[in-house]
């Protein structure tokens, strides 16, 4: 798993000789009827939207992010659809790689929850079954594509671990949705892993808004 910044929205006005941030821009837009729109200072001004749940101001920003990821999660991150996507495509260009797992106990209570404390040769067995998975369907996709077989037919022959790449960009009201619901326990381990390093990048580019949310 891999998540990086790609970028932010970038205002191209100043306020009292300061570059105004993406954040700035949300606080500079909520003061649309105010005398004081051109303050710097908006700390309380955000605080006292999310206490209010006055949320369309922060869809005047946007972020985007690079996510290395698997298919099996990669579907769970596009069922959030007030984003926009675009994920490496099987079809045009060539898979590279399979990513590996930690194996957890199914919850026999709770289907959406699994359970850190497998024996150590439940895992070693299952290290070993990803391993000849890997080697033997990216052997036998590889032979495809030699044969001269379509890259959307041979990828039929791909697990759902092979390893793809998305960008996801959404306003600041969506990201706070996504890593609201994301970042909870019920939320697979390895989506939760991407949330919790998305989570990072928002509190570093968002701190007053972190702030207000309690993230930070």
């Amino acid at each position: 798993m891999q998540v990086r910044l790609i970028a932010l929205t970038a205002p191209q006005i100043d306020i009292e000789g300061q570059s105004l941030t993406a954040e700035g821009l949300m606080a500079y837009c909520a003061r649309v009827s105010s005398p004081h729109q051109e303050s710097t200072d908006y700390e309380k001004l955000l605080a006292y939207c999310i206490a209010h749940k006055h949320w369309s101001i922060f869809e005047m920003a946007d972020m985007t992010v690079e996510i290395v990821t698997s298919r099996a999660i990669s579907p769970q991150i596009l069922r959030h659809k007030s984003f926009q996507f675009q994920e490496f495509s099987q079809r045009y260009a060539q898979a590279q790689s399979i990513e590996r797992y930690t194996p957890r106990r199914q919850d026999s209570k709770n289907r959406q929850n699994s359970l850190d404390d497998l024996p150590p040769e439940t895992v070693a067995w299952f290290d070993e079954a990803q391993e000849r998975v890997a080697m033997e369907s990216m052997a036998l996709y590889e032979e495809a594509l030699e044969k001269g077989i379509a890259k959307e037919c041979a990828r039929a022959l791909l697990p759902l671990a092979t390893q793809t790449k998305l960008y996801m960009k959404g306003s600041i009201r969506s990201w706070i949705h996504y890593l609201e619901v994301r970042t909870d326990p019920s939320t697979q381990k390895e989506h939760r892993d991407i949330a919790d390093g998305i989570m990072a990048i928002f509190v570093k580019q968002f701190p007053v808004t972190a702030s207000a949310l309690g993230w930070s």
